[in-house]
This record gives structure tokens, sequence and C-alpha cells, in this order.
């Protein structure tokens, strides 16, 4: 009650009218009475009647994003307040994290259940993180979820399609609304997750017409960049992580047939450069504070180039399934293979990630553009390897791992060959090319 008291007394003497969030300061007509500054009684005593110093009559903006407080990390704020889609999925935990840490306001825009999204309340301080509920279909529930927001994230993506959502639907339709309703509520900036072999036209393999996730991305960023021309885009490799669809992929049961690895000529007509789902959230969060970033294209790849071939045996030598010890063996494609991709084609809804169209993209080569930008350039050094972190990932799936080994009783595998850059790469190809395949290539 005295509070309120001196409230309402303080707005008598100033005249404070309280019509906004800003305050308006006004005087009083009364020049009767000479009063001091509440804070600083010295002044006031110039001779000026009726004037209030030091008291705030005005902001640049009444946009939360502007009102930043704090020295830095999770309990400061940084004047981000970023939505972010696909917050759910595998990379938006890392992304909203690394948001979190350097003090953002993170509104979550999710069509799951709440208790998906969850874990990500306490990724920023008390009151930072703040949820709404929306299914990108819904052009109002997209432009309500971005409403007070200055950075969308968009990381929605489908590795099959549904009865529900096609690929078309997802990374075009959806892409485009997102970018179209927030260029319409004036966000300043908007980041958007493509792919790195997006194509139109990309090179068949196992499917006839090539696979149609890569198309659809392909289209997705030409979408986006039309309703947002300044948008922010990033092409990640194959990102690994804790419970990741790379690794876990190819350590996955059903992946193999027993104990053979059936892989497109023998996986080694592939190169991958995987990256590091932590190398890439960081690479986000210091594009939303980059002023340079704005309207650029970053190819999100790791720092080597791997063989697949070499690479999925690397991963079995640190589970202990080597050939001498459990009876791994890499083939190529069999018809119970490519059974099995027609069988999970029709089951998507079971199992998603052992398709005919997953199989497409496994053993589509990384190939960069050469003159875009990696994450090097938004400050990302040094990437992590897979080498650094795949043993850690694999741990819990090694054979014998009931038994209790001496030190040194299995030898550690040797780290997988890789290489520097793409000219060791067609340099590789050309030497386990035949040679009327050679005398083609000159």
């Amino acid at each position: 009650m005295k509070a309120a008291r001196g409230l309402e007394l303080w707005r008598g003497i100033y005249g404070v009218k309280a019509t906004s969030p800003l305050l308006a300061v006004t005087c009083r007509n009364d020049t009767s009475k000479r009063f001091q500054h509440p804070h600083n009684p010295a002044q006031g005593q110039s001779g000026d009647i009726g004037v209030v110093p030091d008291i705030p009559t005005s902001a640049k903006s009444s946009t939360l994003g502007n009102l930043k407080r704090g020295r830095g990390g999770r309990s400061s704020f940084s004047g981000v307040v970023a939505t972010v889609f696909g917050a759910s999925g595998f990379l938006g935990g890392a992304v909203s994290n690394q948001l979190g840490k350097i003090g953002s306001q993170l509104i979550i825009a999710h069509r799951c259940d709440p208790y998906d999204v969850r874990h990500i309340k306490v990724m920023g301080d008390l009151g930072q993180v703040l949820f709404q509920y929306c299914d990108i279909r819904d052009e109002a529930a997209v432009k309500r979820s971005m409403k007070y927001s200055n950075v969308v994230i968009n990381l929605i993506g489908r590795d099959y399609e549904t009865k529900n959502f096609t690929f078309e639907q997802v990374h075009v339709e959806g892409a485009r609304r997102i970018a179209r309703a927030a260029k319409e509520a004036g966000v300043e900036r908007l980041i958007h997750f493509s792919a790195l072999n997006a194509s139109e036209n990309p090179t068949p393999i196992l499917m006839k017409k090539g696979s149609e996730f890569l198309k659809s991305k392909a289209r997705g960023e030409k979408a986006v960049l039309e309703e947002f021309p300044n948008a922010t885009i990033f092409r990640p490799a194959d990102i690994f992580g804790t419970n990741d669809r790379f690794i876990m992929y190819y350590r996955y049961w059903l992946r193999r047939n027993v104990k053979w690895m059936p892989m497109y000529k023998w996986g080694e007509a592939t190169i991958k450069q995987p990256v590091f789902v932590g190398d890439v959230a960081r690479a986000v969060a210091n594009a939303v504070t980059d002023p340079d970033s704005i309207g650029k294209i970053y190819e999100a790849v790791g720092p080597r180039r791997y063989v697949l071939a070499d690479l999925v045996d690397w991963f079995y030598q640190v589970m202990r399934r080597s050939p001498e010890m459990w009876g791994y063996r890499r083939t190529p494609l069999d018809p119970i293979s490519r059974l099995k991709h027609k069988m999970f084609d029709i089951f998507a809804y079971r199992n998603p990630h052992l398709t005919t169209e997953r199989a497409e993209r496994e053993y589509v080569t990384d190939k960069r553009a050469g003159t875009l930008p990696d994450l090097e350039a938004l400050g990302i050094k040094p990437l992590k390897t897979i080498e650094e972190y795949a043993p850690f990932v694999l741990y819990p799936f090694r054979a014998f791992n009931d038994y209790n080994d001496e030190l040194g009783e299995f030898p550690t595998p040797p780290d997988p060959r890789y290489m520097e850059d793409e000219l060791h790469t067609e340099l590789w190809k050309l030497y386990h090319q035949s040679p009327e395949q050679q005398l083609q290539t000159r």
C-alpha cells in the first residue's frame, strides 16, 4: 500500500502519464513549487521551474531486442530474440543451447508434443525460453511465432515422405511461408538450413531420377531467397554427434545383413566430409551476431574427407567387431538389401532411416562449390574430427563389453585414412579407375 501511495504521489508531483510501456514525463503547469531531483538534490537549484532532469522521456524503440542487459552469458540478455523452427530435431537442441549460452530469448515453435521439447527449457535463463505451438501449414501461426522476434532460424527438415507431409510441402512450401512471414514481420535476420549436395538435377545412383530430398532442398533455397534475399543459408554435410543419423545409422543391426555390411560399389566410390553438431551450432550463434554473414551461403563441412568404406570399417574396429574377432565383412549391394529398402519404403513410419531415399543419399559424394565460405569463416577453429568423437559414441555398442579385459588386450585401431582436400579426392578416384576409364578421363 505504501508503495502504491508513493507512486501516486510521484505521479502527482511530476505529472507522469503512464499511457505506454515507456514513461512519458510532462511537467505540471503549477510553477509555484520548486522541486528537486529525487536522486540528485544539487539539480533543480539552477532556477529552472518545472523541469525534471535525468528522467528518461523516450527511447529509440520499445522492441525487447533493444533492451540489452548483463555482461554476457545465460543470465544476461544479448538483445537476440530468436524464433527457432525445428528445435525438436537433432540439430535444434544444439542450436538452442548455443543461443541460450549467449543470452538470447528463444521462442520454440513446435508441432510436436510439448514433452519432446521440454529439455530446451533449461538451455536459457528463467523466462528466456518460451514455447509456441505452430504448424507450418498455418500461416497465421507462423506469423504469431515470430511476432516479437528479430531473428528466425528454420531447421525444419524431413528425411522421408508421409501421407501428411511431402518433401515439397516441408522443404519448399514451408520454407517459403516462413521466409515470407519473416519479411512481413520486419525480422532482421533469417537463417535457413539446406543440404550440402542440394541440386535440382542430382546424379542418380540407386533411384532413376536421383534423390527427391536433394531436389526439394535446392528448390527450397530458391524459394527462401525469393522471399528474403538477405537470408543466411547453411549447407551441412552429414552431421555426427550423440544420437545422430550418421554414426548410429551404420552401427544399427538392421543396416547389416547379420555380420555383412552391404554397400554400393563396396563403399569405395563415395567420399564423405562429416561435421560435428557442436561446430554447426556454434557457427549459427556466431552468424546471428555477425553482420558480415548477411546474405551469404556457408558450407558446413568437417575438416577431413574420408572414403566411406574406410570410415565404416573403422567404426566396426572401434566396436571390436573386426573380421578377425567378430566376423565383420563389407560386401557390395545384394538383392536382400534392395528388398529391405523396398520394405522400409512401405513401412517408413516405423523405421524411416533405411528407405531407398536414405540409401540414395548415403552414396552421394560430398562436393563443395569451391567459392563458398565454410565454418572457419565464422570463427569456428579448430573443427572437431570424427576420430575425436566416434569412440565415445560407439563405446556402449562394443562387442565383448561385459568382458573385463586387461590394459592393452584389445589394441586401439588406427585412424581411418583421410584426404586433405578435393584434389586428393580426384587423384584417389583416378588411381582406382580401370585403365579403360583412365583413358576416357584423359
